[in-house]
């Protein structure tokens, strides 16, 4: 079974298990200050994982596109990609573990055909100061589980991951326990990193065994935690049961079910190759590269996956309305593809690189995904550009390499042509010699220095944004969220209908909202924006939200949404309405939300404060971004 008939098959199995398939999420989140993209499947179900309905019911299923930037500088080995889809159903206070369990392994062994007898997993030991008992009901369900296959499952308690490095696996030996690192999920991460009020709970993770011959020298003894190769994590079940308080853990009246497993690793195993780069979803991709370099995937390996993983990543953003920048996304966006571009060079791949390449990587989603096709070429010419634009560049960087260049080519100079021009390293040093530049001796390790440094940097960044978290949830967040209502509506008073959301991202200090506009707002048209804004905060509107189907919410009911924004069968609409307004009189804010938001607009007000923009730029073409606060 490949990646394509996986992901349909996943689908319709929890479907038939009464599960509703939602739409996916776009890349770039919606509202969440926590970070720059959707980096997992259940980052968009936050609110109702917190308690609120969902309008699609109790039990939920979706294949969400995900993006780690995080994992860039990892991309090269045979299972780390920034971009990957994670399978994903929900139990929002309905069934708890023993379902779970038992439809996720019915799923792998039964439908997609996986040698029960390669299948490893892993349950929470327990934590006696915590007073949380070691997870004996799961490990049981899953020792039946492999009875019923004929497999005697027996059951170890390992600790930490160096605890397993040390002891490894014993014969016969299938069911694991570990520590709060390895089988504990919070937003924080451990027991003792789980914020007050939050709920929480043990997982259980399910590994393949691709077999002794793909354990890595260096890792110790092998056990399914390692990160030596031998096994691949390919789904995590959390069973969110307790919320930490003051007093310590307390058991969740309604406990909930989020799981997540990773399609390209799935289908890996389906294929028992542990190489994610040779499933139907990416191989094809490969021998596009393979053709146009007249390389072969053997000899350049590390080269093929990054270009390969970096354009399907660009090109889901540039879908989801991502334009390359020097800003936030954007940047991300154009790091990713002058990485897969200076790659590109290694296999003597110089011209026409995206026109050939990303045509297959659209291909590959058509069927799956409308988006892709109904924006196909819009996608094909953003990439376009941003190559010639680059290629430019390099241009630039070329005519700077003598300046750069005059006392000689140390690693700093290297490193300097690499991050401000892209140029390889293996270029510059090429560069020199072509130009009979003493080139430092040590040139090599003076660079990889500073591109640690720089990795470092990026790991110090990326520290507290979202790892399946519950950021913005606070009432700072709420006022800001319902100041960005407000103010959408105000642009389309102050500017014209065309006006429509392009992107938002809330924190603690202040509201950004991009949107389409053709050129600067004046100052005098931000002023009137404000002016709107603050009097209706002073009208003390009130906020509440209704559920209608979907095609009358957009249709004849003209509710506002997000530009790119997929929904489901019905939707959540938020209206903002002076209450002693007549019944069928428009709301002035009616727009698809999730929310959070405040109950009523005069609590914007508070401490004597008033709405204010602050900037007004552009963020890419077509499309204007303004920052506020409420001061």
């Amino acid at each position: 079974m490949n990646a394509h008939e996986i992901r349909r098959k996943y689908l319709e199995y929890f479907q038939q298990n009464g599960h509703k398939q939602i739409p996916r999420a776009l890349l770039v989140p919606y509202n969440d200050p926590t970070t720059l993209f959707t980096g997992s499947g259940m980052q968009p179900l936050i609110p109702y994982l917190l308690g609120e309905p969902h309008q699609d019911g109790l039990r939920l299923v979706n294949s969400q596109t995900c993006l780690r930037a995080m994992d860039i500088e990892d991309v090269g080995d045979n299972r780390h990609t920034t971009f990957f889809e994670m399978l994903g159903n929900w139990s929002l206070g309905d069934y708890f573990k023993k379902e779970q369990i038992r439809w996720f392994f019915s799923f792998l062994v039964d439908e997609v055909g996986l040698d029960p007898a390669k299948i490893y997993v892993t349950c929470f030991i327990g934590d006696d100061k915590a007073g949380i008992p070691r997870d004996d009901e799961a490990a049981q369900i899953w020792q039946e589980l492999f009875k019923e296959k004929g497999i005697d499952a027996k059951i170890a308690a390992i600790g930490s991951q160096k605890d397993g490095d040390t002891r490894g696996i014993k014969p016969g030996e299938r069911i694991f326990f570990y520590d709060d690192n390895e089988n504990w999920w919070s937003r924080g991460g451990g027991l003792d990193k789980t914020p007050i009020g939050d709920p929480c709970g043990p997982d259980s993770e399910v590994f393949y065994d691709f077999g002794e011959q793909n354990h890595a020298e260096g890792y110790g003894e092998p056990h399914p935690a390692s990160d030596s190769g031998r096994f691949i994590e390919i789904g995590n079940q959390v069973f969110m049961q307790y919320k930490r308080t003051d007093s310590g853990f307390e058991p969740l009246a309604a406990p909930n079910v989020d799981f997540g497993g990773g399609l390209e690793r799935i289908a890996a195993a389906a294929i028992d190759s542990p190489d994610v780069f040779k499933i139907s979803l990416m191989w094809p991709i490969v021998e596009k590269l393979q053709n146009l370099s007249g390389k072969s995937y053997e000899s350049h390996t590390a080269a093929m996956r990054v270009i390969a993983d970096h354009l399907r990543a660009a090109t889901f953003l540039a879908v989801d309305g991502v334009k390359p920048s020097n800003k936030e996304q954007g940047y991300v966006m154009r790091r990713l593809m002058r990485r897969a571009i200076r790659f590109a060079f290694e296999l003597g791949v110089e011209q026409n690189f995206m026109e050939e390449v990303v045509p297959v990587i659209t291909g590959l989603y058509i069927e799956d995904y409308p988006e892709m096709n109904e924006k196909r070429q819009e996608v094909i010419d953003t990439l376009v550009r941003e190559e010639k634009a680059f290629r430019q560049t390099l241009r630039k960087g070329i005519h700077q390499f003598g300046k750069l260049t005059e006392g000689g080519l140390t690693g700093k100079e290297v490193f300097m042509l690499h991050d401000t021009y892209g140029f390889p390293a293996e270029l510059s040093v090429e560069e020199a010699y072509k130009n009979e530049v003493t080139v430092s001796a040590n040139w090599q390790a003076e660079f990889d220095a500073l591109m640690q440094e720089q990795r470092e940097r990026s790991q110090t960044a990326a520290k507290g944004t979202f790892k399946g978290g519950l950021g913005g949830q606070q009432l700072i967040h709420k006022k800001y969220h319902t100041a960005t209502h407000l103010m959408y509506q105000a642009l389309r008073d102050v500017l014209g209908d065309h006006v429509v959301q392009n992107g938002s991202n809330i924190t603690e200090e202040r509201l950004r909202f991009d949107f389409s506009h053709p050129e600067k707002v004046t100052r005098e048209q931000l002023d009137e924006v404000e002016k709107i804004v603050n009097a209706q905060i002073q009208n003390d509107l009130q906020v509440s939200w209704a559920e209608y189907p979907t095609a009358e919410a957009t249709g004849p009911l003209g509710a506002l949404g997000q530009f790119g924004d997929r929904y489901g069968d019905t939707v959540k609409v938020y209206s903002m309405k002076d209450a002693k307004s007549p019944k069928d009189e428009r709301p002035f804010s009616f727009e698809i939300c999730g929310g959070p938001h405040v109950d009523h607009t005069l609590q914007l007000a508070e401490d004597d404060k008033h709405f204010k923009i602050l900037k007004e730029e552009s963020s890419s073409a077509g499309i204007r971004r303004i920052k506020a606060v409420l001061a």
